[in-house]
């Protein structure tokens, strides 16, 4: 046989075991897959934000992973979502039968030496985020907070589950930033326990990502004004509020914009999905390719329409660049905004 001969029946020899290697893999997944209970644990209680978007992006999902698995929808709440990143990362089954939605500031309580967060978020299996969100402070129609400067002369009473979750780590960053009066009531199980404590008066409001939150299960407070909006908690001005000011807007100096950044940095990845370490590969892969394939599906969106969350994909590379990208600021900026958030390695995440 003439050697150029040989060289394509080589070429055409390594496709084909290219080929049926991943025909072999994709059999693999489907076979762990069919007739399988995967559980999506969710790291806040039943009823909030996250438990909209589980409930109604669990079923598309399913349908695009290999073998068609069902996923029920878990709880696990505590700690500010601290609890379940704990489990996932040392008692879950690392088999891909077991993925998870978690608050988005929780890949970061490692960095910031929170000693309940007992996890390594480079060591997850990050599979993409369901939006990314504009941060707010909102204040019942009936509390006295209105503007940003009230929030200066009055008390702020704001709910809060626990440290480690936005609603603690952000509004003792804005007082700590710019001295303002925000006091934080922690305690409460989920965000949704947050919004029943505003209707009822135990607490003014509320920080956080809470547009789409606010719009899936109170789609009135709104349109009826039942919340006003003192501060954006952003660098800029979001165009779905042009005029409520932003965070950035006061920011005295470059070092305070780095230290708002690195805070902020979770808002560009609500909702994030992620599979416990080990996971084999070729799982993590297709589960990858099943949340791109449920989350642009046009079933999935006109769902999302229907119950009024926003849906915005953020891949994996992006989620996993955001979180490399903190956890390599320079040790001054994370320290400092660590002091901002008033986060101390020995009390919190206490309560888990």
């Amino acid at each position: 046989m003439k050697r150029g001969a040989r060289n394509v029946l080589a070429g055409v020899t390594a496709v084909s075991l290219v080929f049926a290697a991943s025909v072999v893999h994709a059999d693999a997944v489907e076979n762990f897959y069919t007739d399988r209970q995967v559980t999506m644990l969710l790291s806040t209680g039943a009823g909030g934000t996250y438990a909209a978007y589980a409930i109604a992006f669990a079923p598309h999902l399913a349908n695009h992973i290999p073998g068609n698995p069902n996923i029920i929808v878990d709880y696990l709440p505590g700690a500010g979502g601290i609890r379940a990143m704990n489990y996932l990362y040392s008692s879950a089954p690392q088999d891909g039968s077991v993925i998870a939605i978690v608050h988005s500031s929780v890949p970061y309580a490692p960095l910031y030496g929170i000693t309940a967060a007992r996890f390594d978020s480079m060591q997850m299996n990050w599979i993409g985020g369901l939006n990314s969100t504009t941060g707010i402070c909102v204040a019942w129609h009936e509390s006295d907070i209105k503007t940003w400067d009230d929030l200066f002369d009055k008390e702020f009473f704001v709910g809060s589950t626990g440290a480690g979750s936005q609603m603690e780590i952000l509004p003792q960053m804005i007082n700590k930033l710019f001295g303002t009066n925000i006091t934080v009531i922690p305690g409460y199980i989920g965000g949704n326990d947050v919004f029943v404590a505003m209707e009822r008066g135990e607490v003014d409001g509320r920080c956080g990502g809470l547009v789409s939150g606010i719009n899936s299960t109170r789609p009135d407070w709104f349109p009826e004004k039942k919340v006003s909006i003192p501060v954006q908690i952003a660098l800029e001005r979001s165009p779905i509020f042009p005029d409520v000011p932003a965070l950035g807007e006061f920011a005295k100096d470059e070092q305070t914009r780095q230290i708002l950044q690195l805070i902020l940095s979770p808002m560009g990845m609500f909702g994030p999905m992620l599979a416990p370490p080990g996971v084999p590969a070729d799982r993590v892969a297709a589960l990858r390719v099943a949340f791109h394939a449920a989350i642009t599906d046009p079933a999935f969106i006109a769902a999302a329409q229907r119950i009024r969350i926003e849906v915005n994909e953020v891949d994996s590379d992006t989620l996993i660049g955001l979180i490399k990208a903190a956890y390599a600021m320079p040790p001054a900026i994370v320290e400092a905004a660590r002091d901002a958030m008033n986060l101390s390695g020995s009390t919190a995440g206490s309560g888990e």
